[in-house]
């Protein structure tokens, strides 16, 4: 195969690396296809079979070499915990009678909280998160 159909096999492996959540398996492959086409631009490998054999081999080094440092970087940070939230301060934003729903500040967010407790919670009364459903907090006085 001539060597501009390896580069550009590679690139398009690459793209299709973009546009697809393969979890970074085609780029090795494309990027092999590249090393093909460079070393038979170069004169390194000539013949068909020598640059089939080449596209595998070098396929799965990258692939080994390189894949779990890639997705390290672009891993996604695990989604935080709300239930960490639980025996944590919450600051009222405005009066929340008994039982009803208001907004609290917590961490520096804004939640959605209900008052257990027998008394209002006047606004920026101090609190404790006694427990979470869902993206709703429930709250005491503290």
């Amino acid at each position: 195969m001539n060597w501009w159909i390896w580069l550009g096999a590679g690139v398009v492996l690459m793209v299709v690396e973009l546009a697809t959540p393969s979890g970074f398996f085609i780029m090795f492959f494309g990027l092999g296809a590249v090393t093909v086409g460079l070393l038979g631009w170069l004169g390194v490998v000539t013949g068909a079979i020598g640059q089939w054999l080449l596209f595998p081999v070098a396929s799965l080094a990258y692939l080994l070499l390189f894949r779990g440092q890639v997705q390290r970087r672009f891993e996604t940070p695990p989604p935080p915990n709300v239930d960490s939230f639980v025996g944590v301060l919450a600051v009222p934003q405005e009066r929340i009678e008994p039982g009803a729903v208001g907004r609290v500040e917590v961490r520096g967010s804004a939640w959605n909280a209900r008052n257990i407790a027998a008394a209002a919670l006047s606004a920026g009364q101090r609190c404790i998160v006694v427990s979470v459903d869902g993206l709703l907090l429930t709250v005491r006085p503290e």
